[in-house]
C-alpha cells in the first residue's frame, strides 16, 4: 500500500468521527503503537481506526473533492492530531499530507503542524469474527437496557470477571446482567432467535458503546465469536471488543424471589430525600438507615463527627415494621437511570438484599446487599 498520503476535509465532517475513535486511546500504552490512530484511504472513503489492544473503534466517511487522493494509502498519527483538529477552525479544510522523515504534515488556513508518524503495518490487525453468530437489535432497545445496568460494573476488581458486563440469551430471553459483589443490576429483552450464548463484554467496551447508541429504532448488528464480539452501525462505525476470559457467577440465584414486604415510594421524592442526607456522609461512611412503617419511610445517616441528617416521606408499605441499612450511593445509582414516577423497594427482613424495580417493569431489577450500621 502506498505510504504517500493526501486529502483534503472539512473540520465538520472530520472532528466527530474523529473524536468517537480517539477516546478508545489510552494516555499510556504498552506500545508505543496504541497511542497512534490508523488513517486509511481507500476508494474515497476515509477510515480512522484506534485501539487499545482490548477495544478497537473504526469509523468510515466518504472524500469528496479537495487533492487528488490516491486509491489505497495509510498511515498513523499521534493522538494529538484530534486535539489540533479540534483546536481549528471551521471556516478552512484542513489538508493532511505526508513527508520524507515519517512526518504527516496538517494545514488549515494559516495553521501549519508537523507530526511524526509510526508505520502503519505496525498497527494491530483487526479482529475477524470466525464461527460466531449474528443477530440485530434496535439501538434504543440496547441503550436502554445498558444504561439501567452499567453503573453495577466492577472497576479494577480482582476477580476480573466482574469488571464486565454479562450478555446471556437462553429460555427465549436477551438478558444483561452487572454486579461488583455488593449490588447487582439485571435488564432483560425477549429474543425470538434460538441461541445460547455466555460472554463477558469489558466494561470500557460498554462504556464506549453507550456514547455511540442513538435514541431511535435503527437497527445495529452484533458478532460474537468465542473471543471478540463486534457492534456494527450500517457500516459507518464499528466497535469490537476482546472478551473476558472467565465465568461469570450465576445471578439468577442471587435475585431475591419472595420477598413479604413492598414499599412504593416516589422516586424524585425518594432521590431528593436520600441526596439531602448524605451531604453530612464522608468517603468512608456512606451508610444510610431506612426505616418502614404503615405510611412513612425514614432515611437518616450519621457520620464519626456526630453530625446527622433524616428525612422523612409518604409511601405505601405492606409489611411489619422494619430497619434496614443501605450504602446510600447505591440506592441513588438506581434512582439515577430509573425512569418511572414510582419505584418498588421489595424486602424480606433486615438481613436480606432488596429488590428494586420501577412501576409496571418487571425486566430491569437491581438488587442491592444490605450494611450493617
Amino acid at each position: 500500500m502506498e505510504s504517500i498520503v493526501y486529502f483534503e476535509i472539512s473540520r465538520k465532517e472530520l472532528l466527530t468521527p474523529l473524536k468517537m475513535v480517539a477516546s478508545v486511546v489510552e494516555t499510556k500504552q504498552s506500545l508505543p503503537i496504541l497511542g497512534h490512530i490508523l488513517i486509511k484511504v481507500s476508494n474515497g472513503n476515509l477510515q480512522l481506526t484506534a485501539t487499545d489492544a482490548e477495544v478497537e473503534m473504526a469509523c468510515s466517511l466518504p472524500l469528496s473533492g479537495g487533492l487528488d487522493t490516491p486509491q489505497e494509502a495509510e498511515i498513523t498519527v499521534p493522538r494529538k492530531f484530534f486535539e489540533i483538529v479540534r483546536s481549528l477552525s471551521d471556516a478552512n479544510p484542513i489538508q493532511i499530507t505526508t513527508e520524507e522523515g515519517n512526518q504527516v504534515v496538517v494545514r488549515s488556513g494559516k495553521s501549519r503542524f508537523v507530526l511524526a508518524t509510526l508505520p502503519a503495518e505496525d498497527f494491530p490487525a483487526s479482529p475477524k469474527i470466525t464461527d460466531g453468530i449474528t443477530f440485530q437489535i434496535n439501538q434504543s432497545t440496547l441503550k436502554r437496557m445498558l444504561s439501567k445496568t452499567a453503573f453495577s460494573i466492577a472497576v479494577n476488581d480482582v476477580r476480573y470477571y466482574l469488571n464486565g458486563l454479562l450478555l446471556e440469551i437462553a429460555h427465549g430471553h436477551l438478558s444483561l446482567v452487572a454486579t461488583d459483589g455488593h449490588r447487582m443490576a439485571v435488564a432483560q429483552q425477549t429474543f425470538s432467535e434460538d441461541y445460547s450464548v455466555r460472554i463477558i463484554i469489558p466494561r470500557k467496551a460498554i462504556l464506549e458503546l453507550l456514547k455511540l447508541l442513538a435514541d431511535n429504532e435503527e437497527e445495529i448488528t452484533i458478532e460474537i465469536d468465542e473471543h471478540h464480539i463486534k457492534f456494527n452501525f450500517n457500516d459507518q462505525m464499528i466497535l469490537s471488543s476482546k472478551l473476558i476470559d472467565g465465568t461469570f457467577p450465576d445471578w439468577q440465584i442471587v435475585v431475591p424471589h419472595s420477598p413479604d414486604k413492598s414499599a412504593k415510594a416516589n422516586t424524585a421524592e425518594l432521590k431528593q430525600a436520600l441526596s439531602r442526607v448524605s451531604i453530612v456522609s464522608t468517603d468512608r461512611h456512606k451508610g444510610v438507615r431506612i426505616s418502614l412503617e404503615a405510611t412513612k419511610l425514614t432515611v437518616d445517616m450519621r457520620n464519626p463527627q456526630q453530625e446527622e441528617a433524616s428525612e422523612e416521606l409518604e409511601v405505601d408499605y405492606e409489611g411489619d415494621e422494619m430497619e434496614i441499612g443501605f450504602n446510600a450511593s447505591y440506592i441513588l445509582d438506581v434512582l439515577n437511570v430509573a425512569a418511572s414516577g414510582l419505584i418498588k423497594l421489595n424486602f424480606s427482613d433486615s438481613n436480606s438484599s432488596v429488590l428494586i424495580t420501577e412501576e409496571n417493569d418487571e425486566e430491569v431489577r437491581w438488587i442491592i446487599m444490605p450494611m450493617r450500621l
